[in-house]
């Protein structure tokens, strides 16, 4: 994901638009997989918040980071579920290891942040989240893939084009998710793709053990 750092606010819109007001519905997945009460949880690229709060409304303490402090502040002005707890930290993926200690994490997640990082980037991002998931820990990771369907990428073209005009926000596609999960350490991936082959979720687990 590709956002225009001058307008944040123009975030939840923009996405909204790309995604046809589908991206809640990506919220409360990722939520209903991860969250529970208590458990702790670290959001990468947490933007204005949408994960971290699906998952501090099921009593989760989130832990959202991202690098645009304008986003922040834009997560940090939205109400704050009562059950769980959220802290939005400044952080980029780098300080991800110097932040959270080893095994001190339930679950990991991101949504449409991955594709902002180099591919060096991915795997360093992987590996620091496995390093900080304790045991039978959780990490899911979000983002938008190529459509395998020709028709499928056409469509997409006005849509992308469209919202770009009025919100200033892109996206990019990210690649080889799966197999960069799996070369982190993770185990029992799983892959599932939504909108016609547009999106992509990736589940796996750090093996107890």
């Amino acid at each position: 994901m590709k956002i225009l750092e001058s307008a944040p606010e123009r975030y939840d819109r923009g996405i909204s638009m790309l995604t046809r007001g589908r991206i809640g519905e990506v919220y409360e997945r990722i939520a209903q997989s991860v969250a529970a009460p208590g458990k702790r949880i670290l959001d990468i690229g947490c933007g204005t918040g949408g994960v971290s709060f699906a998952c501090a409304a099921r009593g989760a303490m989130v832990t959202g980071i991202d690098i645009d402090a304008g986003m922040l502040e834009v997560a940090r002005g939205k109400l704050v579920p009562a059950a769980g707890r959220v802290e939005f930290v400044e952080l980029g993926a780098a300080g991800i290891g110097g932040r959270f200690a080893k095994e001190s994490l339930d679950a990991v997640v991101s949504c449409l942040a991955m594709s902002e990082l180099s591919p060096a980037e991915q795997d360093y991002a992987l590996r620091a989240a496995y390093s900080c998931l304790a045991p039978a820990g959780v990490i899911v990771i979000a983002d938008e893939t190529v459509p395998q369907s020709v028709l499928a990428r056409l469509a997409r073209l006005p849509v992308a084009a469209l919202t770009y005009l009025l919100t200033q926000t892109t996206t990019r596609p990210v690649r080889e998710l799966a197999r960069r999960v799996r070369a982190a350490g993770f185990s029992g991936i799983r892959e599932e793709r939504m909108w016609s082959g547009s999106f992509l979720l990736v589940r796996g687990v750090k093996e107890a053990g």
